[in-house]
């Protein structure tokens, strides 16, 4: 049996905002991994020119690619990913759903800079070139127009309503310290979501970039031995 993994990542970032989790699963496990880009967060995209339908469609289309390879679906979504899987999860076949710092209430894009501003000086990103991280949220979010977080939103509007339909086993994982999705966000959603099977994981001293958290090693095991690769 074939486990395909789709990996969204959050509003203005990329794939390096789950780096740490992309390596664990591809050092750990067989399974496909697809990171779409979503459209106007490439190196030069338009933020200003893209539409929330336009992300959600980007991931549909990495859904359905998967699902030709794939017989296990796995869906995992960091922030505004979060709610992106969610909306996957309403539409397809998802077996494992698993929710990072997931945005479903409104983020503050501003925070976004202090929070990649603290990991700046972490270990853990020092063994990357400074544009794949800092350099480059400090341009997207010099550069996000006001109708771009508008249609994050439309997307938070679009999948709330319906997270009782959601069934698929879930785990969340939230940092305590996360000062731009807050913790009632994820409180929110395990309270909300229809899932019978469904973990809140908790890091004390987690920010909103989860994956680089001082225990990292800790909760990445838990998510491990949800998805069944423990």
């Amino acid at each position: 049996m074939t486990t395909g993994v789709i990996v969204l990542h959050g509003f203005t970032g990329g794939s390096f905002e789950v780096r740490p989790l992309l390596r664990t699963l591809r050092e750990r496990t067989d399974w496909l991994v697809e990171v779409p880009v979503l459209p106007g967060h490439e190196i030069g995209g338009r933020l200003a020119d893209v539409t929330a339908e336009a992300w959600l469609m980007e991931a549909e289309i990495s859904c359905r690619r998967l699902l030709e390879k794939a017989d296990r679906l796995i869906v995992i979504g960091f922030s505004m990913g979060g709610l992106i899987a969610l909306y996957l999860a309403l539409r397809y076949p998802v077996e494992r759903l698993v929710l990072l710092s997931a945005a479903a209430k409104y983020i503050a894009p501003r925070m976004l800079m202090k929070d990649a501003a603290v990991l700046l000086a972490e270990p853990v990103i020092r063994q990357f070139p400074p544009n794949t991280f800092y350099h480059l949220y400090q341009y997207k979010l010099s550069h996000t127009p006001l109708r771009s977080a508008y249609q994050f939103t439309r997307i938070v509007r679009q999948v709330k309503p319906y997270l009782g339909c959601i069934t698929a086993p879930v785990c969340i994982v939230q940092g305590k310290k996360d000062g731009i999705v807050p913790y009632a966000s994820a409180e929110l959603l395990y309270d909300r979501l229809g899932s019978r099977d469904k973990q809140l994981v908790v890091s004390d001293n987690g920010k909103h970039h989860i994956c680089y958290s001082d225990d990292y090693g800790d909760w990445s095991q838990t998510v491990l031995d949800f998805l069944g690769n423990g």
